[in-house]
């Protein structure tokens, strides 16, 4: 039987034997290198040939039967029942397939961002810096290696013995844990909330795209910053609505009488500039949500992590007419795939979003992970998590500061704030030394954020810089590299002279 050949992957592969016979046997007639109709040897036969007692082979005959793929006739013996694909497969034929207006947009929005997400090097340029160490104030947050791991699996695993899930048919999430957060935002952020207002999705992006189909009608007009965070606008085009770009300055958003229904805003560090918004604007976007009967969706993205000073209140503390949602997540302080955020509802809005949920999650995903949380968070190791991590991160934004100015002071203006796991710079010059300072800093093996991603209108070139996940010395030679990228086009273009 040559389908036999591969038998050690299939073991090596598959913890019980007659999983991995069942496996190579049925793969064998899938490829086709088992044909229907070819009678396959003896239980006794086979367990003597491969070492395997006579049940496994019997178990794995037995599974391989119950899905179709084998059948016995008896007194005869055992044959293969499915026809596989000898050969080389067939070129595949998709059918067109007709989308919604909603799909189509979805479709086309996300082959945007990926556009955007992606890194347009040339082969010339991949090339030159193949050797270099990478060092990229561009990736997405990673907590650090002492996560205590340790601590958080003991929690996972003790949590949830025997323990009965009462909320599992909960789109709302555990409740247990939305109290959990309710109490966290109450002692750290001021928002006095119950955990039946609290309602849990996967990941901060889940919940913006969510309520905005649940918000606002299609034609309908929404408000986003520019720069800010390009999800809030995608979310609303992909609804059918219309975005209308706000511009940001040092102290956050500009309030106006904006025509429109929905206000998405980062009032407590606006990304990327990381600016705070006074309380005379944060006063204004309420009134202004007062008389235009609108809501205002506020992400606190980043800002537990505050260096100086006292927590700034989120928007969602000063509002008396139950008008904004206030969303956050866990992305930034658990380990790399941990997707869970939540949103903070009026109360007319919690049965609606749930119900709405329920179409997307109609059993709550990740229970294991909420209780496990909500142990944690009730018994303080996650505020003790929050705390370490916040001086450790506070001493690698005291030196990112110093250096990005002393060294790179000349190329950009940097938003230095107290908060953040990230800093946001204008580019001095023009826009064409910016885009060779680029493919310099490339060419050395050193990457960040364009802040054209950010822009919803045209602007002055920029860059957004993140720093939590490097180590001190990463972000001293990042920044050095950087000097040494602009000198490169100095003396290659001549800039200066």
């Amino acid at each position: 039987m040559e389908f036999m050949l591969s038998w050690d992957r299939y073991i090596k592969e598959y913890r019980y034997k007659y999983h991995a016979l069942y496996h190579a046997i049925r793969d064998a007639i899938l490829s086709g290198t088992l044909q229907s109709g070819t009678q396959l040897p003896a239980t006794r036969q086979l367990a003597v040939q491969y070492r395997l007692s006579r049940g496994s082979v019997a178990t794995a005959y037995d599974m391989l039967q119950a899905d179709g793929y084998i059948h016995t006739e008896t007194g005869r013996g055992t044959y293969v029942a499915f026809a596989g694909m000898p050969g080389e497969p067939p070129e595949a034929v998709y059918p067109d397939i007709q989308l919604s207006a909603w799909g189509k947009r979805a479709a086309e929005q996300y082959q945007s961002l990926t556009a955007v997400n992606s890194h347009l090097l040339l082969p010339d340029e991949q090339s030159a810096h193949k050797q270099t160490e990478e060092i990229r104030f561009d990736r997405s947050h990673q907590p650090d290696a002492d996560f205590p791991y340790a601590e958080w699996k003991s929690i996972l695993s003790r949590s949830n013995q025997q323990e009965k899930y009462e909320s599992v048919y909960d789109p709302a999430g555990d409740i247990r844990l939305r109290e959990a957060i309710a109490a966290h935002l109450g002692a750290t952020r001021g928002i006095m909330v119950s955990g039946k207002e609290i309602v849990l999705f996967n990941g901060s992006m889940q919940a913006i795209a969510l309520l905005t189909q649940v918000i606002l009608d299609e034609g309908e007009k929404a408000v986003v910053e520019s720069p800010g965070f390009k999800g809030f606008a995608q979310a609303v085009q992909v609804c059918g609505g219309e975005v209308i770009p706000s511009t940001v300055d040092h102290q956050g958003i500009i309030p106006e009488d904006w025509d429109a229904r929905l206000l998405f805003v980062t009032p407590s560090r606006q990304f990327p500039t990381g600016v705070v918004l006074n309380l005379e604007r944060r006063l204004a976007l309420l009134a202004w949500a007062r008389n235009r009967q609108a809501i205002i969706i506020e992400d606190s993205y980043d800002s537990e992590f505050r260096f100086q000073g006292r927590p700034i209140e989120p928007l969602k503390v000063l509002d008396q007419e139950q008008r904004v949602i206030h969303i956050g997540s866990f992305s930034k302080t658990m380990p790399e795939g941990f997707r869970l955020g939540y949103a903070v509802l009026p109360p007319a809005l919690v049965a609606p979003v749930v119900a709405a949920k329920a179409y997307y999650d109609p059993i709550t995903a990740g229970l294991y992970e909420q209780r496990a949380l909500a142990v944690w968070m009730s018994r303080g190791g996650y505020a003790k998590h929050i705390r370490k991590l916040t001086r450790r991160y506070g001493v690698k934004h005291r030196k990112f500061a110093e250096w990005i100015q002393q060294y790179t002071g000349h190329l950009f203006t940097v938003f230095i704030g107290d908060a953040g796991l990230g800093f946001y710079g204008l580019w001095k010059g023009s826009d064409v030394d910016y885009a060779s300072f680029k493919k310099a800093c490339t060419r050395r093996g050193v990457y960040f954020t364009d802040g054209v991603r950010f822009q919803l209108d045209p602007s002055r070139p920029s860059a957004y810089f993140k720093y939590a996940h490097l180590s001190e010395e990463e972000i001293k030679e990042g920044i050095l590299r950087m000097a040494q990228a602009y000198e490169d086009i100095k003396h290659e273009d001549g800039i200066g002279k």
